[in-house]
């Protein structure tokens, strides 16, 4: 397999101090540097990304190297569209970091007006598409309105700008996951197949593997079923040579809570994402669990929580790795990204190899691990996955977070309203 090339433009250990005497702020014109500070990181193209910004009151005190604000990742098309010519006001392509004091927005009907203390701005080069790590900032440069006044105390920013290589896969199912459809790899234009995916959902039949972790029994007909409850779905991944390399079932059903008509957050449906256990042929062994649930409000959202299930245990220790929000109607992009989601801790994600162990793969402190973007409710979903290349070892790699990409897909459609009026109706089958 051969990945395409990202760019991961990282913005990191930020701070801000007073340079002169005084640090209090009353002589430069920063009244509020006690109140907390904040930036606003600006890239054409890309959504406005914002981050606190540490305030560095004494000379002491040092700022977080190890700190990543913000990333962006930039493909070839990415890198084009910034390095071509802009409008007349904008000839050319800037990241720009803006720090403001105080809050945007108000309180208690009283606006509270943000200050702004500064701007940073880095033009886009092309040595930002030669696919090498490079730093292009790393230190103190003043920023506000005494920045070209010498001797006259002002705002000063610490920053590093970063640019790293970030190859990935790209991966699509050809169809909706429902259909049983194929699995590409894309290349440019070319199409490559890697593997297949089946859907079921009738009951996992007694000489299936899988059927060690069934605790549902279905009685009645699927209608009833469908009625009061989504279960017995299940996908398999298969490789080219037909072999199951990964699956995803349904171990929780997706059911009503009390007193409404949707899956609640008081009482999830969940998936257990499995690849077989090279120690016990025929075996199956738990990955990870994503459980997902509707938040009703002006626009529903769905949301998906994945925990990665420490020593291959369906329960017990676990790892929250990702708590994303889908737009029921639209769809959106659930995503494995230890730099756009704060934790507790930065740990590596560990991976079933061919071995069949869990050891970690590289060491990495954070950054993007996978992304899959879904369609909305109602609307054929051919889900688009990328996999970051340093978290894939071999296929069977890959294939895990297919079937991961499969349970995000399906459980926009498994929390779907229920219809009260069936389900009324559905006392007089028991």
């Amino acid at each position: 397999m051969d990945p395409q090339a990202f760019i991961r433009l990282s913005v990191g250990s930020l701070g801000l101090r007073l340079s002169g005497t005084t640090l209090t702020g009353t002589k430069s014109g920063i009244n509020a540097l006690s109140s907390p500070c904040v930036c606003e990181i600006r890239l054409r193209g890309f959504p406005v990304q914002t981050s606190s910004v540490p305030f560095i009151s004494s000379p002491e005190a040092t700022v977080d190297i190890h700190n990543v604000a913000s990333s962006f990742y930039l493909e070839e098309s990415d890198l084009k569209a910034l390095l071509e010519p802009g409008c007349f006001y904008a000839p050319h392509a800037c990241l720009e970091i803006v720090v403001f004091t105080g809050h945007k927005g108000g309180h208690c009907g009283v606006g509270i007006k943000r200050q702004q203390v500064g701007t940073f701005k880095l033009e886009v080069g092309p040595e930002w598409g030669d696919g090498k790590p490079v730093t292009l900032f790393n230190g103190w440069i003043g920023i506000g309105k005494n920045k070209q006044e010498s001797g006259k105390p002002g705002a000063e920013l610490h920053l590093r700008v970063k640019l790293d290589p970030d190859p990935r896969y790209v991966f699509q199912f050809e169809d909706k996951t429902k259909l049983s459809p194929q699995i590409v790899q894309l290349q440019g234009t070319i199409k490559q197949p890697i593997f297949s995916c089946k859907f079921s959902q009738d009951r996992v039949s007694p000489v299936d593997p899988l059927n060690n972790f069934w605790s549902n029994s279905v009685d009645g007909s699927e209608l009833d079923v469908e009625k009061r409850e989504r279960k017995g779905w299940k996908v398999k991944i298969h490789d080219l040579s037909g072999s199951a390399v990964a699956a995803a079932f349904i171990t929780t059903p997706f059911v009503p809570s009390t007193g409404c008509d949707w899956v609640a957050k008081s009482n999830p449906g969940a998936w257990l994402i499995v690849h077989p256990d090279v120690c016990r042929p025929g075996c199956w062994q738990p990955w990870g669990k994503l459980e997902a649930w509707r938040e009703r409000g002006i626009r529903d959202t769905i949301c998906c929580r994945f925990h990665l299930l420490s020593e291959g245990q369906e329960s017990g220790g676990d790892l929250l790795m990702s708590e994303i929000l889908i737009s029921a109607e639209k769809g959106g992009e659930f995503y494995i990204d230890t730099d756009r989601q704060v934790r507790a801790a930065a740990s590596p994600l560990p991976s079933p190899r061919s071995s069949g162990d869990f050891a970690s793969l590289s060491p990495v402190a954070g950054g993007f691990v996978m992304s899959c973007r879904v369609q909305g409710e109602g609307k054929c979903s051919k889900p688009l996955v990328q996999l970051a290349m340093r978290h894939v070892t071999c296929v069977e790699d890959a294939a895990i977070f297919m079937a991961l990409a499969a349970a995000v897909d399906l459980s926009i459609e498994a929390c779907r309203p229920f219809r009260r009026r069936l389900r009324r109706s559905s006392r007089h089958s028991w």
